[in-house]
């Protein structure tokens, strides 16, 4: 199958090639057919299978016909780097097309926003400025036809469920509604009971980390993960590295340390301005720096195609969490690194997500940095005292379940799936 198949207009066929989309993942070939007839749909699917072009495109596609100048159609997204991703995407993909979408989210001046909201015909939005705007009556979303609730599941642990519900009742003339999620808690089934009617659901994939991805964890005493860091920069072969710490402080902290280590880094966190925030991942995009230090959240909608390795500084929480972390290495068919640094508390959860790989991980060291000396504090397990060989940095060293893929390039950013539900089902295999 080739994008040609969808009888797009011929405008958005345009902003395909212009993209350099060959073809289309799993979940584009299963979704797009039937949001281009106005079905309602639910999309569990994980970060990178494509899924802002398989609602971007068949929106635009609608588009293209009817009116201009007035919002017709509403994104509503959980953080604002994501949001910005989205408007990159119709950017690109409608280029041809004579749409404007506008992005609207906290941290910069209603101004601007006000004036592109007058002209736009996409709306992709924050939940919070975006009912700001509502209130202040800089924003009219009579006109909109099709909504998008994307990542709901993290806007549902941001808290933005009552503020999205008030939206909802702000659009009530809305034709179709479309739903992107990783997983599936109740209170997204709830949402989707709420707001689809007779949805198709799209699942693309399994709950398990990309296969493009190799795993190492490397055992050390928490007082010793910096040093430990600064070693791995300077010796791997690595090309842009995102480091995921657990708190807004550690990630300042240790972008710092970074830099005056000579290690090129920036840091990602809430507290930032968007204007600060959007240099720091200017800089990284252009390799300016090689190291980008990030919080979950503030990692939302990072969409760099070129990071060769993830570094778990902190374990994260959750299985679904580790998978989305190190989504972000291993896109478009590359190959892509995760090393994650642990100490003893973190055995349970790395049980946990050696499960989900359905192998396990291999165990590494950092040049200068023994096993041995994550001694006493860590209690590191018996796995954790004997790796499997000194670790080199490199992508093309296979550990855990990672392998090498090959293919033409596709048009990949979405997330991953979990969840059951008794109503009609499509599998992207």
């Amino acid at each position: 199958m080739n994008f040609s198949d969808f009888a797009l207009d011929p405008r958005i066929a345009k902003g395909i090639a212009a993209a350099g989309y060959c073809t289309p993942t799993p979940i584009q070939a299963q979704a797009i057919p039937h949001v281009m007839l106005g079905r309602d749909l639910m999309g569990l699917a994980q970060t990178g299978t494509g899924k802002t072009a398989a609602f971007a495109l068949p929106i635009l596609h609608r588009l293209s016909a009817g009116p201009r100048g007035r919002a017709r159609a509403l994104v509503l997204a959980p953080t604002r780097e994501l949001a910005e991703q989205i408007r990159q995407s119709f950017d690109v993909l409608g280029s041809h097309s004579g749409l404007r979408c506008a992005a609207v989210y906290g941290g910069v001046g209603l101004n601007p926003q006000i004036n592109a909201l007058r002209r736009a015909d996409i709306v992709v939005a924050c939940p919070g400025r975006l009912l700001d705007h509502l209130n202040r009556g800089t924003a009219n979303l009579a006109n909109v036809e099709v909504l998008v609730l994307d990542e709901a599941d993290h806007m549902f642990d941001m808290g933005f469920l009552p503020d999205v519900r008030r939206i909802l009742r702000a659009v009530p003339g809305r034709e179709q509604t479309l739903l992107f999620s990783a997983t599936m808690p109740e209170a997204i089934r709830g949402l989707a009971e709420e707001t689809l009617t007779d949805p198709l659901i799209v699942r693309a994939g399994e709950i398990r980390p990309v296969e493009t991805v190799s795993h190492a964890l490397c055992a050390l005493r928490q007082t010793d993960k910096t040093a430990a860091l600064k070693a791995f920069l300077r010796s791997a072969d690595t090309e842009s590295v995102l480091v995921f710490t657990r708190t807004k402080h550690r990630a300042k902290t240790l972008a710092r340390h970074l830099n005056e280590a000579e290690i090129p880094a920036d840091c990602l966190q809430g507290n930032m301005s968007q204007n600060r925030r959007q240099a720091a991942m200017d800089a990284f995009r252009r390799g300016k720096i090689k190291v980008l230090v990030a919080t979950d959240i503030a990692a939302r909608g990072i969409d760099v195609n070129l990071v060769s390795h993830v570094v778990n500084f902190d374990m994260p929480d959750t299985v679904e969490a580790y998978t989305h972390r190190i989504g972000r290495t291993g896109r478009a068919e590359r190959n892509g690194f995760a090393l994650t640094l642990v100490t003893g508390e973190d055995e349970g959860l790395v049980r946990a997500v050696e499960r989900v790989l359905g192998s396990r991980i291999e165990r590494t060291r950092i040049p200068g940095f023994t096993p041995a000396q994550a001694g006493a504090e860590a209690q590191p397990t018996r796995d954790f005292d004997r790796p499997d060989r000194r670790f080199t940095g490199r992508p093309g060293n296979r550990g855990g379940n990672g392998r090498s893929a090959g293919g033409p390039r596709d048009s990949r950013g979405g997330r991953d799936t979990r969840g059951r539900d008794n109503r009609r089902e499509v599998r992207a295999a």
